[in-house]
C-alpha cells in the first residue's frame, strides 16, 4: 500500500509540473500575441496624426498649456486599443514546437482576413484555444495596463522580450522564442 502512496505523489508532482508549464506557455503566448497586435495597430496610424494633450484651462495670461503629441502612441489611443485587442486572439492557433515540446501561439488569419496563403500544418485551431487565449490576454491587460501604456507610449526595441520576459516574468523561460508576425 505504501508504494501506491509514492506512485500517487509522483503522479501528482508530474501533473503539477505539466500544468504549470502549460500555464506558463499560455501566458507567455498571450503576452507575445498581445504585443504583436498592439505593434501592428500602432504602425497602421498615420504618423502625422496628432492629438492635443494637457490642460484645457485658461491661464491668467489667457494662454493654455496644451501640447500636440503623435496620436499613435498617445495614452488615449493606447487605452482604446487595449479595450479591443484581445478580441483578435480568435485569429490565433496553437502550435507545439517539435524540439522543445512547448506551445506557441501563432496567427492563423492574415491581417487582410484571408488564410489561404498560410501554412497551417501542425497548428491546432479551435474555440477552446482562442477563448482561453482571449481570457488570458484580458487578464494580462487588466493586471499590466500601466506597464503596457508605458512601454507603447514610446518607441522601443524588443518590446516582447522587455515586457513579456523581463518586466512581467510571463515568459521568463523564453527569451529565445521567436514569434513571427504575418
Amino acid at each position: 500500500m505504501k508504494s501506491w502512496g509514492w506512485l500517487a505523489l509522483l503522479l501528482g508532482a508530474l501533473l503539477g509540473t505539466v500544468w504549470a508549464r502549460r500555464s506558463q506557455d499560455l501566458h507567455c503566448g498571450a503576452c507575445r500575441a498581445l504585443v504583436d497586435e498592439l505593434e501592428w495597430e500602432i504602425a497602421q496610424v498615420d504618423p502625422k496624426k496628432t492629438i492635443q494633450m494637457g490642460s484645457f484651462r485658461i491661464n491668467p495670461d489667457g494662454s493654455q498649456s496644451v501640447v500636440e503629441v503623435p496620436y499613435a502612441r498617445s495614452e488615449a489611443h493606447l487605452t482604446e486599443l487595449l479595450e479591443e485587442v484581445c478580441d483578435r486572439m480568435k485569429e490565433y492557433g496553437e502550435q507545439i514546437d517539435p524540439s522543445t515540446h512547448r506551445k506557441n501561439y501563432v496567427r492563423v488569419v492574415s491581417r487582410n482576413g484571408e488564410s489561404s496563403d498560410l501554412d497551417l500544418q501542425g497548428i491546432r485551431i479551435d474555440s477552446d484555444i482562442s477563448g482561453t487565449l482571449k481570457f488570458v490576454c484580458e487578464s494580462i491587460v487588466e493586471e499590466y495596463e500601466d506597464e503596457l501604456i508605458e512601454f507603447f507610449s514610446r518607441e522601443a526595441d524588443n518590446v516582447k522580450d522587455k515586457l513579456c520576459s523581463k518586466r512581467t516574468d510571463l515568459c521568463d523561460h523564453a527569451l529565445h522564442i521567436s514569434h513571427d508576425e504575418l
